[in-house]
Order: C-alpha cells, then sequence, then structure tokens
C-alpha cells in the first residue's frame, strides 16, 4: 500500500501543539530549547529568543536556501507565515517564525499545521514560480537547479503546455536501484489506472533527455531519475498545493520504500530460511538397511 509521508513535521508538530496548548489553559510557559533534524539534512531549532518564555521561535536550517531564495522563497514564507518570519532568522539558520503565546489567536490548529509544514512551503515556491510561468506560457525560461542533498538535484523547467520536475536520486547500494526500479514500475501502473495522476518517468545510469545539456548532471550505475511531466490539470492554482506536497515529499518516500523493502525481505528471508532448515531436518534420509532372505527376495529391515 501507499504509505504516504506526512508533508509536516511530526515532532515539531507535537511540540507547537503542546506549547499551545499550554499557553491557552493558563499555564506559565517553561523554557524551551529543542533541536531535530528531518529528511535531507534540514534542522530545526525551537527556543526562546533572549529567554523570553512567553515567545516562542522556530527556526529552520536549509543547506540549499540561498538557491530557493533565488526563485522567491522570501515572498512565499511571508504570504504564508505573515509577520510572524524575522525580518533577520537566528543566526546559523535559513528562516525564523516567532509566536508570542499571550496572543494566540482561539483557533490554533492552522497555525501548528502550517508552522509544522515550514519545509514543504520552503521548496513550494520553486515550484510555484514555474507552474506560473507555464500558465502564462512563458517558455524558455532559465531552468531551476537546486542541490537538496549533498549529492542529488533537482531540476524544474516549465514549457508552454507542461512543467517538468526531474530529481536525481544515489542508491547507497546496488540491491536499491533493482528495489527502486521495481518499485518505480508499480508507482507508474498504480499511476496508469488514474487519468488525473502526473506521468512518472525513470531513468537509471544516466540522465534523460531534457538535461542533456545540463554539465553537471551525475551519471553513474547508482543514479537514479525520476520526471514529473506535469500538465495544466497538475498545476493550476485548485490542484497545485496537492502535486506540490506530492513531489517534495517523493524522493523521502522511494527511499522510505526501499528501506521498508529490504527490512520486509531480510524477515521473509529468515523465516524463509528457518523454515528451510525444518524442512531439511525432517526430510534427513533415514538410512534403510536392504537385506536379502535365502530366497533372493528383499525385505526392508528397518
Amino acid at each position: 500500500g501507499m504509505i504516504i509521508l506526512e508533508q509536516n513535521n511530526r515532532i515539531l508538530y507535537d511540540l507547537l501543539e503542546m506549547k499551545f496548548n499550554n499557553a491557552k489553559e493558563g499555564n506559565k510557559p517553561d523554557l524551551v530549547d529543542v533541536r531535530f533534524a528531518d529528511f535531507d539534512g534540514v534542522l530545526y531549532h525551537v527556543s526562546n529568543p533572549d529567554g523570553d518564555k512567553t515567545k516562542l521561535m522556530v527556526s529552520i536550517s536549509l543547506k540549499f536556501f540561498r538557491e530557493l531564495q533565488e526563485h522567491g522563497a522570501d515572498d512565499l514564507l511571508r504570504r504564508e507565515y505573515g509577520s510572524a518570519v524575522l525580518p533577520s532568522p537566528e543566526s546559523g539558520y535559513s528562516v525564523s517564525l516567532i509566536y508570542d503565546l499571550t496572543a494566540l489567536s482561539d483557533d490554533f490548529t492552522d497555525t501548528i499545521m502550517k508552522v509544522s509544514s515550514l519545509k514543504r512551503h520552503c521548496f513550494a515556491s520553486v515550484f510555484e514560480k514555474y507552474f506560473e510561468f507555464q500558465e502564462a506560457g512563458q517558455e524558455g525560461m532559465k531552468r531551476a537547479v537546486i542541490h537538496y542533498r549533498e549529492d542529488e538535484t533537482l531540476y524544474v523547467e516549465a514549457k508552454a503546455d507542461r512543467v517538468t520536475v526531474i530529481f536525481s536520486t544515489i542508491f547507497k547500494d546496488p540491491d536499491d536501484v533493482v528495489i527502486g526500479k521495481v518499485f518505480l514500475q508499480e508507482f507508474r501502473e498504480g499511476r496508469k489506472a488514474s487519468q488525473t495522476a502526473p506521468q512518472v518517468l525513470y531513468s537509471l545510469g544516466e540522465p534523460p533527455m531534457e538535461l542533456k545539456d545540463q554539465k553537471d548532471a551525475k551519471v553513474g550505475d547508482n543514479v537514479g531519475y525520476i520526471t514529473f511531466v506535469l500538465f495544466p490539470r497538475h498545476t493550476n492554482k485548485k490542484a497545485r498545493a496537492n502535486t506540490i506536497d506530492l513531489i517534495h515529499t517523493f524522493r523521502d518516500y522511494l527511499h522510505y520504500h526501499i528501506k521498508c523493502s529490504k527490512v520486509y525481505m531480510h524477515t521473509r528471508m529468515r523465516s524463509k530460511t528457518s523454515d528451510f532448515l525444518k524442512v531439511l531436518n525432517r526430510a534427513r534420509p533415514e538410512v534403510k538397511v536392504e537385506k536379502k532372505t535365502i530366497t533372493g527376495r528383499s525385505f526392508n529391515a528397518q
């Protein structure tokens, strides 16, 4: 079955929910200083700025944030988070949001969801920009290149009738290549049944045609390229949030699936091996000694 990874960060969600509820119930806020990581080497820090317990600061660090800023990340974040965005983020972080625990709105569930989706909103700016290009029929805009992991890259490009999103991914181990391939084939088959789903293409070893002019596109047995072909039905204003959700978690989802498959196969192999040993033990040939009677008839002496 499809295990859809959550769009938001669960740790951040639970932490904020606890802090916000605590404040709403009129309890005295306590000091908070929590750091944790997400996929893609993304780091979070939740703390009280200058030790002020009534204020909660949420900071995120993305190594590739500068590349996202080239595509309008700052504007998108201001649009989503408004005055909560600190003009200059906490030192060592890309973005900081700040919330006053004494002035929370009555229904802060939306806020918690939005804050815990901070990484997703950072990514969204790139997709939105190219969806807009496509909508306006603007061809020939420079391709976006985002180095979202040390050795993996995301490419986004707009044509008049479609947006292509390609990401390269590295398979650490030859098994992963095989499992990845099977998964992507299954994913493609599943998608075929649905008219609305984006087309997903997959190439192994070398970049797809669209990237033939991309000098730094990696080649090698362990390099995979996944291409999403997005048509206006995926990129229009109504559908785009959903499309961005799907695509920005797809790489993690693929690797998560590979890990799960390996664990499953290993446990299956272990149980198969023990089954096999049982069968072998049962099948030990019983030694039969054949004796002949004087007349030459044989009978089995057990």
